[in-house]
């Protein structure tokens, strides 16, 4: 063979060879791009990648789940585009039809799916457990029933199968180290001496108030109360000795506030043996630096907030107006204002807004 025929053929190989390179290329891009497989079922596939998973892991969930059609094609376009060193754990919702180009991009971003349990202020314990019994993305069983007034009120957020268990303990874990931040700055004088009587004191204030703005004053009336040696009588602590934690869903009888119960405040003295509720920081806060005050009173004002009295002859005409209020929303056929708390009243005398 000659030189030039030679050169021709290596030539016109090489020309071949570019061919078949580019249209392998033109056909690996438009693999990379084409519409992936459609989700198994609904718009979307919810995938769990744990971390510390490789790329081969990854690849084999991301397949078995079928949001891509091949994992070798995964790897070897997550290795081509350096992607391989960027794939990020955690859940992801990954659309049907996603490119593999685009499941790339959302691990590479780290786009993950969000989960979070919210724990209001003044929630019981037996309501906790069931906001976190009705996250489906949460896995197992309770099976260490926290102490009442244990947990820190807040938004948590969760993973899929995460255990119900955890999130209990981290709630625990929440409300100790509040504990341990506030406790040492308390002020003096206070008629408590435990961390625990404080968190038992705070539920009280968080059940008798739904205005944050209020909570200092709530906490001074009973800390005052208890340093008289008043009773407490706050209708929220009759309440939990019914129910435990429950909602009672109608106002207070009468014969419900005569009745002893460990947690009644007309019928007992100083604090109930435990918290009434999980208060949250403000009000943990709140009884360990009540503001200066002489008030022993409130009662509802018509408005959702409180009216407060350092005398009962001027609660008394605090509780007159709220009769009046009452009476005309009643007169109106106007839905009536509820107040977020039960309003107090003098010392061993039932409270003039609980039901006869």
């Amino acid at each position: 063979m000659s030189g030039s025929a030679f050169k021709a053929g290596v030539l016109s190989a090489l020309a071949t060879a570019a061919l078949i390179f580019i249209a392998g290329l033109a056909w690996a891009f438009a693999s990379y791009n084409a519409d992936g497989p459609t989700a198994p079922s609904g718009d979307e596939t919810v995938v769990v990648l744990r971390s510390g998973a490789g790329v081969a892991e990854i690849a084999g969930v991301l397949a078995e789940a079928g949001v891509i059609r091949s994992a070798t094609g995964f790897r070897v376009a997550a290795q081509l585009t350096g992607a391989d060193r960027d794939l990020r754990a955690g859940e992801y919702r990954i659309e049907s039809q996603a490119s593999l180009a685009e499941v790339i991009q959302t691990l590479r971003t780290g786009d993950v799916a969000r989960h979070f349990v919210t724990i209001p202020e003044g929630w019981s314990v037996a309501q906790a457990i069931d906001i976190l019994n009705d996250e489906g993305v949460l896995t197992g069983e309770i099976t260490e029933i926290p102490a009442e007034g244990s947990l820190m009120p807040d938004t948590y957020e969760v993973t899929r199968g995460e255990s119900r268990q955890a999130v209990i303990e981290r709630m625990q874990s929440a409300q100790a180290a509040v504990i341990a931040e506030l406790w040492p700055g308390r002020a003096q004088g206070l008629p408590f001496s435990t961390p625990e009587q404080a968190v038992v004191l705070a539920s009280i204030v968080e059940k008798e108030t739904g205005q944050a703005d209020e909570r200092p004053q709530v906490a001074a009336v009973f800390v005052n109360r208890l340093r008289l040696g008043m009773r407490l009588e706050s209708d929220p602590t009759i309440i939990y000795g019914i129910t435990q934690g429950r909602p009672l869903g109608r106002g207070l009888r009468r014969s419900e506030i005569d009745r002893p119960t460990d947690w009644n405040t007309y019928q007992i003295d100083g604090l109930p043996p435990t918290p009434i509720a999980n208060p949250g920081r403000d009000a943990i806060a709140a009884v360990l630096n009540p503001p200066n005050s002489r008030n022993l009173f409130f009662v509802a004002d018509g408005s959702g907030g409180h009216a407060f009295a350092e005398t009962y002859q001027q609660h008394l005409q605090n509780v007159a107006r709220w009769r009046t209020i009452e009476q005309e929303q009643a007169s109106s056929q106007t839905p009536s204002v509820t107040p977020p708390a039960e309003p107090q009243t003098v010392p061993s005398t039932p409270s003039e807004a609980t039901a006869p």
